[in-house]
């Protein structure tokens, strides 16, 4: 996976708008087709961020009557680590929705792509402005030092159905998606950022993966870049009936941390 982040990263620096797009599309998924994702993905991205270093890239997928997510793939065009969030599901699902904070380093397409487990895949975009703060090298927010002392902390919040949902709910329990939201304390330095005392730069180090089970079942991995912000909160749905979850996140110095929550039962 490091490898694959490497060389995504040594070819997202395109003369002109386009060329990032061409060059990830093709590492991805080569002369697969993409379709056309209207009426399967709802991205919701800003017009322009209110912060670079902290955008939220939201989007609600839905399959095909009679077909399953596999794995939801977030690129953003122009950032140093194009792909920048990969949603796999173990337990393909007929809607997803996921939420997360991301850094946005420049003015860039942001592509969402949605595969089907029949080997379908289907692709929205949209476009994002900054404001210039260039953000996967602007300074950490907090002392790195200091950051190292809850770094892995995670904070598990479940809320009831997600808006929108209605249908779901008259639907009955085993339709409706929840809502977990997954805090997790983490610098995300991206290896571009400079420590404002010794003038070098800081190693890379990021949330390399987020492991969400289910009822101790494997439910969806998270696969991060240095396109997570730091602090990430990584919102998503899961299934209504679900009474149990852990979260197990893994970053790129090999730190693993564990979160576990118990739900009401409804």
């Amino acid at each position: 996976m490091k490898g694959l982040a490497l060389a995504l990263c040594l070819t997202a620096l395109p003369a002109w708008a386009g060329e990032a797009w061409d060059s990830v599309r093709y590492q991805l998924y080569g002369e697969r087709v993409l379709l056309d994702g209207a009426g399967v993905i709802a991205l919701d991205a800003p017009y322009r961020t209110d912060n670079d270093a902290r955008t939220r890239i939201a989007a609600q997928v839905a399959a095909p009557t009679g077909g399953r997510i596999g794995k939801v793939t977030v690129v953003l065009d122009e950032n140093p680590m194009p792909v920048s969030a990969v949603f796999a599901l173990h337990e393909p699902q007929p809607r997803f929705f996921f939420d997360t904070t991301l850094r946005i380093n420049g003015p860039t397409p942001v592509h969402v792509l949605a595969e089907m487990t029949d080997g379908r895949l289907f692709v929205t975009e949209a476009f994002v402005k900054t404001s210039g703060q260039g953000a996967c090298a602007a300074p950490p927010g907090t002392d790195p030092e200091a950051a190292l002392a809850t770094l892995g902390d995670m904070v598990l919040s479940v809320g009831d159905t997600l808006p929108g949902d209605a249908a779901a709910r008259i639907a009955g329990l085993a339709e409706r998606l929840r809502r977990l939201d997954v805090d997790i304390s983490h610098p995300s330095h991206s290896g571009m950022q400079m420590d404002q005392i010794t003038l070098l730069f800081i190693p890379m180090r990021y949330v390399e993966r987020v492991e969400i089970a289910t009822d101790a079942g494997g439910y969806v991995e998270m696969t991060g870049s240095i396109s997570l912000s730091e602090n990430p909160q990584v919102s998503l749905s899961i299934p209504g009936a679900t009474r149990s979850v852990d979260v197990t996140m893994t970053d790129t110095k090999g730190t693993i941390t564990t979160a576990h929550k118990d739900l009401a039962g409804f």
